[in-house]
């Protein structure tokens, strides 16, 4: 079979880099990042919150093929900011949300749970007189 082993989707290898960057000498502010071992999920991530940047006029993003985990994000700036400070800006920016998000999430959960321990101590107290001749 074709498909390279599952271990090297995701662990970067001896020397290899997460990120490279390459400037694009066909368009001004330009640069092209090649982030190993990530798919669509990261790719249309980046590329989607960096298309909302006041500075970035252009971003996508491009798989070159299925069994080669890498993925190609081309951005374009207006000048005022580099693409890799676009970039950086976009991730720290994701980073704080989903961390954000993440308390939410476990403050939501705690309070759940507060809950639930409520109503099955309520439901235990209520419960107490069935089978005594109780409704």
């Amino acid at each position: 079979m074709n498909a390279p082993d599952r271990f090297e989707l995701f662990l970067l290898g001896d020397g290899e880099k997460k990120i490279t960057e390459t400037v694009f000498t066909g368009m001004s502010n330009t640069s092209d990042f090649t982030l190993l071992k990530e798919d669509h999920t990261l790719g249309n991530l980046l590329s989607e919150h960096l298309k909302k940047a006041p500075n970035v006029l252009m971003a996508g993003y491009k798989i070159a093929h299925p069994n080669v985990p890498e993925v190609l994000i081309r951005i374009q700036t207006d000048g005022s900011v580099t693409p890799r400070e676009a970039l950086l800006k976009c991730c720290k920016d994701l980073v704080q949300m989903y961390a954000k998000l993440g308390r939410e999430f476990q403050k939501e959960l705690a309070l759940r749970q507060y809950a639930d321990q409520g109503d099955q101590a309520n439901s235990g107290n209520n419960n107490s007189g069935q089978g005594h001749g109780g409704f």
